[in-house]
């Protein structure tokens, strides 16, 4: 039987539900049904419904989702259930702001490795990190197990700094630089790009001010 093609916008959707879920399970509620979560996310019923029907039947008509079993079910279709290392490259503002925010990321995906084609910079500390020189990358990778690469470059050096996570065997790249960049086959970039949301943003402005111009009629 031919495996069933989950749509990007499925997988999207599934971090969403985690991070609400997490929040019912801090407030010890235990159950919770997919009219709740549409409600609390924005988002339709059904919809959630299909996404989570996709990997396997994990709720009851009448009762709901069990809070903490849909939280482990969707940790394991998520791969969180095991250690992914992640190194990122670029020690600005950014850069530093994401390692910091390491403390405080729940799953088991951890910023372990960082580095800066600054020289100046190696050596230096940033949450208990030291950042290293470009040239260390690939034995860190190796030795580290890493498998996800974070870039937090200007837009001029990313396809760079992707070359070499790449050549290093990184095979999933997050990339906040405002670039759109290529990768053989088989490896999987995801963009970051803050402009492009704020562009897009802006489209909307006139409309949500018109509205509210109109609602003081």
């Amino acid at each position: 039987m031919k495996p069933i093609k989950i749509s990007e916008a499925v997988v999207r959707r599934l971090p969403i539900y985690l991070r609400f879920l997490n929040e019912l399970s801090l407030s010890n509620i235990h159950t919770v049904s997919s009219q709740e979560l549409g409600e609390k996310l924005d988002l339709n019923p059904a919809q959630i419904r299909k996404d989570l029907a996709y990997f396997g039947e994990f709720g009851r008509k009448g009762v709901g989702y069990n809070v903490d079993y849909l939280i482990e079910k969707i940790r394991q279709i998520l791969k969180l259930d095991k250690t992914l290392n992640v190194a990122l490259v670029g020690t600005g503002n950014l850069g530093r702001a994401l390692c910091n925010y390491n403390t405080y990321i729940k799953d088991n995906m951890k910023i372990v490795a960082v580095f800066d084609a600054d020289e100046s910079k190696k050596g230096t500390m940033i949450n208990r990190l030291t950042v290293q020189p470009m040239k260390e990358l690939a034995k860190s990778v190796e030795r580290l197990d890493i498998s996800v690469g974070i870039i937090t470059v200007p837009a001029t050096e990313a396809q760079n700094v992707a070359d070499q996570f790449v050549a290093s065997g990184i095979r999933g790249i997050l990339n906040f630089a405002p670039v759109v960049l290529k990768a053989a086959p088989g490896v999987r970039i995801h963009h970051a790009d803050f402009t492009a949301e704020l562009l897009s943003l802006a489209y909307y402005m006139d409309s949500i001010n018109g509205s509210k111009e109109g609602d003081g009629l």
